[in-house]
């Protein structure tokens, strides 16, 4: 089970290999933040996003504070350690380094590229 972030997923999209997450990990799932974020009109890949996204969103209810993080990153490391996920899907650096210090495993979409090569589901990492 991995749960997703938007930039990861928006890379992923912008690609065409979405469908790697679900050959790859059993779930996948998103918190309504990182949904609201990815699928608004208009943006990149929105479209792409919302139909991938439809039947994969939980709803989450914070315990934290913002502490310096966006509000669908927050929900994405809570809806992670709520359902005992397996990964983070994620890009950005900074929240990278805040998970893996919080004992989170993460996997950013580079890192999923590389599984769907071992896999063979991809012939090559270069396109």
């Amino acid at each position: 089970m991995i749960i997703g972030d938007s930039s990861a997923l928006i890379s992923l999209a912008i690609m065409d290999r979405l469908y790697l997450l679900e050959e790859i990990f059993d779930e996948i799932y998103v918190p309504q933040a990182v949904y609201d974020e990815v699928c608004i009109t208009n943006k990149t890949q929105s479209l792409k996003l919302q139909q991938f996204l439809s039947n994969k969103i939980i709803k989450v209810e914070l315990n934290i504070n913002k502490i310096g993080l966006g509000q669908g990153e927050l929900e994405a490391i809570t809806l992670y350690q709520n359902i005992k996920s397996d990964f983070l899907l994620i890009d950005d650096k900074r929240v990278k380094s805040f998970a893996k210090l919080n004992g989170i495993n993460v996997i950013g979409s580079l890192g999923v590229l590389i599984l769907a090569k071992e896999k063979n589901l991809i012939k090559s990492l270069k396109r």
